[in-house]
């Protein structure tokens, strides 16, 4: 299935494997979401990572749009990510960054912030997108992909105030964060692709204020 092959990329990436598989925690259905969620469930959403607690138990899943899997099935993303898909792998990707992360912390006893969760998560697309274009195109980098990204994004009319201010907080810090791996480890006369995945690995384990200091300084 996809959705776990994006998540073992991602631990690959990290060296970051998790116990969980988040194909056993997918929703795919609006109503299902809703059932499971509550007035947790944006109802509009293309992706969504919810966490539910009550008396009994603790309900964690991830909620990808059928249509985005089906069309993410019929041209996959893995083996050939290209313009007409890069929005779906995305919109994916990033429920599978949410899932992955909170997994990852929760079992090293971390507790973890909704931005933080949202900064990681936007690089993450921007890491795996960028090891899938450049195996797929024998080591071409994909010059275009930061502004893709980080410059041609649009917010959901319906976020509130805060969510909205949450999504450009994380975004401007994870676009820092990676154009300055792009021109420290990944400029044609100094390519250190060995200390870009260093990087990404201590990033990954830093913490929210960490990750928010890095996004500032190395910008």
């Amino acid at each position: 299935m996809i959705l776990g092959r994006m998540q073992a990329l991602l631990a690959r990436l990290y060296d970051a494997p998790v116990e969980h598989d988040v194909e056993n925690f997918l929703v795919s259905s609006r109503d299902r979401l809703a059932a499971l969620a509550g007035p947790e469930a944006h109802g509009d959403a293309d992706e969504q990572v919810f966490v539910v607690e009550n008396d009994n138990d603790v309900r964690v899943g991830l909620f990808i749009a059928p249509e985005v899997l089906e069309r993410l099935q019929r041209r996959d993303p893995l083996d050939r990510l290209d313009d007409d898909n890069l929005p779906d792998y995305c919109t994916a990707l990033e429920g599978v960054s949410h899932f992955h992360y909170l997994m990852w912390s929760l079992a090293h006893g971390r507790n973890v912030s909704l931005l933080e969760l949202e900064l990681q998560a936007d690089v993450d697309k921007y890491a795996s997108a960028l090891t899938l274009f450049t195996q797929q195109r024998n080591g071409m980098f994909p010059a275009a992909l930061h502004a893709r990204l980080f410059h041609r994004v649009r917010y959901l009319p319906e976020l509130s105030a805060e969510s909205r201010r949450r999504y450009e907080v994380a975004n401007r810090h994870a676009a820092h964060f990676c154009r300055s791996l792009e021109e420290r480890f990944l400029r044609r006369r100094s390519q250190r692709p060995e200390a870009f995945l260093s990087e990404l690995r201590r990033f990954f384990r830093c913490g929210h204020q960490e990750k928010l200091r890095d996004g500032c300084r190395l910008g």
